[in-house]
């Protein structure tokens, strides 16, 4: 974190949080990590997710009131359980990595996020023909579990479980918002342990944490009044662009 949060610090980040909070609060949680690749544009990749963090579980707890009970529990406990593996995994490797390693995650996530969604609006992924198993659910909360923990990107690998049980739209994003309350809950305890939070962090989310009310606020009012198809093409430019400089960073 820098010494001084100066201007520059905030034009990236008040937009970041906004952004994710629109995301958590109306679009199951999918583009929620984009914060992430902005921010470690001008932070490292550590302090970038730790200051995320915080928000993220605040954006949790506003986003958990409009969709109570709406969840679907199978689906919600097959993620959670599965991403405890995958946060220890994310854990023993943020301790042996080096920032570049991480702008290189962060980056190719931020990449393959984009590949996700178009190759399924082609249709070359499709959901699978029956319900996933909650073993296959807890395959993919391992993996959800693990991209979160770098880089707070869980909701894709999320999403392929879920849309294989065809879920409405409103159970998908209950759902989406319970499990993740719970991941973010395990990733707090090994950030703290690997010293990911400061005390600069701290001080930047008591200013953020207004945008992070805000941006849910704004993402539930628009859940029923923008299409989601509306909402990612702006994700999709926007992540190709970050995600392609924390590559370039992390390589060179």
């Amino acid at each position: 974190m820098p010494e001084v949060l100066d201007l520059t610090f905030f034009a990236f980040a008040i937009p970041a949080v906004i952004f994710a909070g629109i995301s958590k609060g109306g679009f199951g949680s999918g583009a929620a990590f984009a914060a992430t690749p902005l921010l470690a544009l001008i932070l490292e990749p550590g302090a970038a997710i730790g200051l995320m963090l915080p928000l993220l579980m605040l954006m949790d707890v506003t986003a958990l009131q409009p969709y109570w009970r709406k969840w679907d529990t199978p689906s919600a406990k097959a993620l959670v359980l599965g991403a405890v593996p995958g946060v220890t995994i994310g854990a023993l490797l943020y301790s042996i990595a080096d920032p570049d390693l991480f702008r290189l995650l962060i980056g190719l996530i931020a990449v393959g996020f984009v590949g996700f969604q178009l190759a399924r609006a082609k249709g070359l992924i499709r959901p699978a023909a029956h319900p996933m198993s909650a073993g296959l659910g807890g395959f993919w909360g391992l993996v959800a579990g693990f991209t979160s923990f770098i880089s707070h990107a869980g909701g894709p690998p999320a999403a392929v479980f879920l849309l294989s049980r065809r879920l409405d739209k409103t159970t998908f994003q209950a759902t989406t918002v319970i499990s993740f309350w719970a991941i973010n809950l395990l990733k707090f305890i090994p950030y703290f342990a690997l010293g990911i939070f400061s005390w600069q962090t701290a001080k930047a989310n008591l200013f953020l944490i207004p945008f992070a009310v805000i941006g849910v606020w704004i993402g539930v009012h628009m859940h029923h009044r923008l299409s989601e198809r509306s909402f990612f093409a702006f994700t999709y430019f926007f992540l190709i662009v970050t995600g392609t400089k924390l590559i370039w960073e992390g390589l060179t």
